[in-house]
């Protein structure tokens, strides 16, 4: 398996897509001046406490006030509010906790009227981004990513991740981060501190020890609200929580975006800083070089075509999204339609599993599989799809197969849903049509399906600009079918078609019906 990050700048806006063997699975945009990102911590007052939601509205300068539920606060947000107050009074002068006196935790089940009240400054934490018509969710249990742990102030546990199987390599870690954590601090040890060396996870700790120490001692100037500690920018935090030996290489467009990466790759892994490189070619655009504008324009439209046929239909409702799982026209070696079934749902979950990181789906998917009898085949396809989405960086739980073959899923959805749109303006009208690349693709399959029917010689009609892209260059896409299908097609352009029209014709110049 190899990684590759391809890094795109533009004058607004960066665009960063993690490619998986070549294939797409990632796509994210930082758009500059947008301070409201996961992870981004503010100085904040409270608007107005709600007994009736337990919760309460935080003014954090977005045009919608911040939700902030109770069972965000944590249990000591009371030390927290006591921290700040004295912060931004100008009251401390060492930020380290070790001689802070704590205040009683709050009850778990207690109400917000008793902790916050109108006018209060607080810490808080975006958890979710604004969407759509809501300000963003908040927390005033704070923490700080780094590379191996994650460091959260008022508090004093060390917890270890789950996906840490080795008892042996937890109690390890645990003893090593009990000796060097600071008092008043948990820590929570990452997957990717498995088998690292104490020097390692300690420089990671003191990183995020000055971030805390810098962000305090902006509290006693900074107006209300503002941010005072903003998450690392988006190709450094894709790389904090992804990179690995897997990654092969991290191209970037722009030579400040490119020194700036290659800087954090050197701090967090020096052996492997080589494989940043600066791509100047003026002549092609890094996504056309890296096959990218192709995977976006074919991956983000309501159908998705895979390789044999297949093709899933996704619909957004209010409620949901919804995934419809459908073979195709099309003929395969399987024996029976149980296994045509098993074999056209493994490919779809890998492909499913693929469209929720690349559109960042989030909340309650449904997906309509192809209906299986056997249990055994069932049972499958859910250790597949769960397989498929352990990379998966959000939080999701996945539902076994329902007796109506129906898999339910929630994702974790923090920031909206990446949407592009693929379809352009048609020239012979005001309308819209699907994008070319797309046709290319589906003339591509429909030809696959009539050659196996056993027609002979086949002329393909289609617009004059359809028929062009066709049969220009070397090798343009007619030599790369008489390669791989040893049969020649004859291209007819014709003038009255409309812009994505195509027609295949058999040797007695009849229609052939796909």
């Amino acid at each position: 398996m190899n990684k590759e990050l391809i890094v795109r700048s533009s004058s607004d806006a960066v665009d960063f897509a993690l490619l998986k063997d070549g294939r797409l699975i990632e796509l994210h945009k930082e758009t500059e001046g947008f301070d409201f990102s996961v992870g981004d911590i503010f100085l904040a007052k409270i608007r107005k406490a709600l007994p009736g939601l337990n919760a309460a509205f935080v003014n954090v300068g977005y045009e919608k006030d911040g939700f902030l539920h109770y069972h965000d606060l944590g249990p000591n947000v009371k030390t927290m509010l006591k921290f700040v107050k004295k912060a931004t009074s100008n009251q401390l002068k060492n930020f380290s906790l070790r001689d802070f006196t704590f205040e009683e935790e709050i009850d778990k089940n207690g109400s917000i009227a008793d902790t916050l009240h109108s006018n209060q400054s607080v810490l808080v934490q975006v958890v979710k981004e604004p969407i759509s018509t809501k300000g963003p969710r908040l927390s005033s249990e704070l923490s700080l990513a780094g590379r191996y742990i994650v460091l959260v102030p008022f508090s004093d546990r060390v917890s270890v991740s789950q996906k840490i199987e080795s008892k042996e390599e937890k109690n390890r870690l645990k003893r090593l981060v009990k000796s060097i954590k600071p008092k008043g601090f948990s820590v929570i040890i990452r997957t990717v501190a498995e088998g690292k060396k104490v020097a390692e996870i300690d420089q990671d700790l003191q990183n995020l020890m000055k971030r805390w120490e810098n962000m305090c001692k902006k509290l006693s100037k900074a107006h209300q609200p503002s941010k005072v500690l903003g998450e690392l920018n988006k190709a450094s935090s894709i790389l904090r929580d992804m990179f690995n030996d897997s990654f092969t290489s991290i191209s970037v467009d722009e030579e400040v975006t490119f020194t700036q990466i290659k800087d954090y790759v050197g701090k967090i892994s020096p052996d492997r800083e080589s494989i940043v490189s600066h791509y100047n070619n003026s002549n092609v655009p890094i996504f056309e070089k890296y096959g990218i504008e192709r995977q976006i324009k074919t991956s983000f439209g309501k159908t998705v075509t895979m390789k044999k046929g297949a093709y899933l239909v996704i619909e957004h409702t209010e409620a949901m999204h919804v995934i419809d799982v459908n073979s195709g026209n099309r003929s395969n070696k399987a024996k029976n339609q149980e296994d045509t079934a098993l074999e056209v749902n493994m490919i779809s979950a890998t492909e499913i599993a693929r469209q929720l990181r690349l559109r960042d789906m989030g909340g309650i998917i449904v997906v309509d599989f192809i209906d299986m009898n056997n249990p055994d085949n069932r049972r499958k396809l859910y250790e597949h799809l769960k397989d498929e989405m352990s990379d998966d960086r959000a939080k999701h739980k996945i539902l076994p197969p329902s007796k109506f073959g129906l898999i339910q899923i929630t994702r974790q959805r923090v920031r909206p849903e990446m949407n592009i749109k693929t379809r352009e303006k048609d020239p012979n009208s005001d309308g819209e049509i699907e994008a070319p690349i797309v046709i290319v693709n589906k003339i591509n399959a429909d030809l696959q399906k009539i050659l196996k029917k056993g027609n002979k010689k086949i002329t393909l009609t289609a617009h004059p600009f359809i028929a062009a892209y066709l049969m220009k260059g070397f090798p343009s896409p007619r030599s790369k079918w008489f390669f791989d299908f040893k049969k020649w097609v004859k291209i007819q352009p014709r003038d009255a078609y409309n812009y994505l029209e195509y027609h295949f014709y058999d040797q007695d110049g009849s229609l052939i019906k796909v």
